[in-house]
């Protein structure tokens, strides 16, 4: 079974940028690959998801043009690039397949974007 481990993400502050990382225990080039977010007290929801050759990306257009997905299936690992971030970024960000294997979901990496 697979296992997706999130990482990268910190505290922060308006403006800012970080650079979350995805990395899968074995071999996912075959899977399209996803982020979500989950804020305090709101339901999980889509950020931005990439194919499996990294041709076709696509955003929520609550981060479009400010966030970038990308992949890199040599290190079966997929990243998530976040500039001018906002303090409404603030959640725990997780990778899954897309669409999701409910068996996938990890412990995410914490974004806290502080103002």
């Amino acid at each position: 079974q697979v296992q997706l481990v999130e990482s990268g993400g910190e505290l922060v502050q308006v403006g800012g940028s970080l650079r979350l990382s995805c990395a899968a225990s074995e071999r996912i080039s075959e899977h399209a690959l996803a982020w979500w977010r989950q804020a305090p007290g709101k339901e999980r929801e889509f950020v931005a998801v990439i194919n499996w050759r990294g041709s076709i990306r696509d955003y929520a257009d609550s981060v479009k043009g400010r966030f970038t997905i990308s992949r890199d299936n040599a290190k079966n690992t997929a990243f998530l690039q976040m500039d001018s971030l906002k303090p409404e970024d603030t959640a725990v960000y997780l990778c899954n397949t897309y669409p999701a294997n409910a068996t996938l979901w990890g412990q995410g990496t914490q974004v806290t974007v502080s103002s």
